[in-house]
């Protein structure tokens, strides 16, 4: 069921980020595969604009998104705002160049300045490890991401797509920063993060921001079995249908169109009720969107404060049967393993 006074033109609701003081919007904005990539200059700012009205304070990034194209993007538009009335995330780990990449003491100081430099700003809110570097020394690591907290770069750190057993090595390197987040795939489909990592990460005071709570648009239900994808989907875009292919088969979109009459039946959009699934989980502080048009962004906001009954949740898991991922699963381009001194 909606919340009276939540709809378009609606602000969002806030969580705090794991045990941190900072506050970040139950909707945020992400730029994998569209800002400086598959979107053009002014729809990003358009976006943008779309997100403050809405109240949307987190706008998450990664120096590899376009090669540093998505962190130049919004450095570009996020300086016309107000520093402190928003949350900048960004990551580090995947290759920059042939001799650029991973999470040791050197790649970490020199990749966050490159960001810096990109976003034009002096400080980023949340340093994410974009996925672990059993390569190299956690403690070293650990190190490094207290060294920029200390000079003032950094506010908290995160990781995403971390195993239990990393993020616990993490934890354990004596008089370093702690995690306050997660950055996990979650959504309908892939429930994976809450056989264990969820778990764990509630115990540790580490909140979830989650990545495609939207399955990469195909919980609109605009995906239909046996059809080609509409012309300007990010499925039907060579630059932005990146890992789409695991959620188009036609077993999983005729389980998502049994979901668009329970969406009805709750009088919500198939997206917001998609999110509002996510936001059921106290655990996850953020889903974050992607966005090409700023109705989109409006569309999502809407379903901050959203509230499922448990007939509604039923139903959806009767819907969706045996479509649903769950149990621990390495995500791609993940490694197990922890390497110590």
């Amino acid at each position: 069921m909606r919340v009276p006074g939540l709809g378009y033109g609606a602000r969002v609701r806030y969580r705090r980020l794991g045990d941190s003081g900072i506050e970040v919007s139950e909707i945020s904005l992400g730029s994998w595969l569209t800002y400086g990539a598959g979107v053009q200059r002014d729809q990003t700012e358009t976006c943008t604009r779309a997100a403050f009205e809405a109240g949307i304070n987190l706008f998450d990034t990664s120096n590899v998104y376009g090669r540093g194209a998505a962190e130049v993007a919004w450095g570009e538009i996020l300086p016309d705002y107000p520093r402190d009335s928003y949350v900048l995330a960004t990551k580090v780990f995947f290759p920059m160049s042939d001799t650029d990449g991973g999470l040791s003491r050197e790649q970490i100081q020199k990749q966050l300045d490159a960001s810096l430099y990109r976003l034009r700003t002096d400080y980023v809110d949340l340093y994410q490890c974009h996925r672990p570097d059993p390569d190299t020394p956690i403690e070293e690591t650990m190190e490094a991401l207290t060294e920029v907290v200390q000079q003032g770069k950094v506010r908290e750190i995160g990781f995403s797509e971390w195993t239990v057993e990393q993020i616990q090595a993490g934890l354990e390197v004596p008089g370093t920063r702690k995690w306050v987040s997660s950055q996990p795939q979650y959504n309908m489909l892939w429930r994976a993060p809450e056989a264990e990592l969820i778990p764990f990460c509630r115990e540790h005071g580490i909140s979830q921001i989650v990545w495609s709570p939207l399955a990469q648009g195909v919980l609109t239900g605009k995906y239909r079995p046996g059809e080609q994808p509409p012309p300007d989907s990010r499925a039907a875009s060579d630059d932005m249908s990146v890992a789409i292919d695991r959620y188009m088969s036609d077993g999983v979109l005729e389980a998502v169109q049994r979901l668009v009459p329970i969406a009805e039946g709750a009088g919500l959009r198939m997206a917001e009720l998609a999110l509002a699934w996510v936001l059921r989980e106290d655990n996850v502080a953020s889903a974050i969107i992607g966005a090409s048009r700023p109705e989109q962004v409006q569309a999502n906001a809407a379903a901050s404060g959203v509230q499922l009954s448990r007939d509604v949740l039923e139903a959806i898991d009767e819907a969706l049967g045996d479509v649903v991922v769950t149990g621990p699963r390495l995500a791609n381009f993940a490694r197990e393993g922890v390497k110590h001194r």
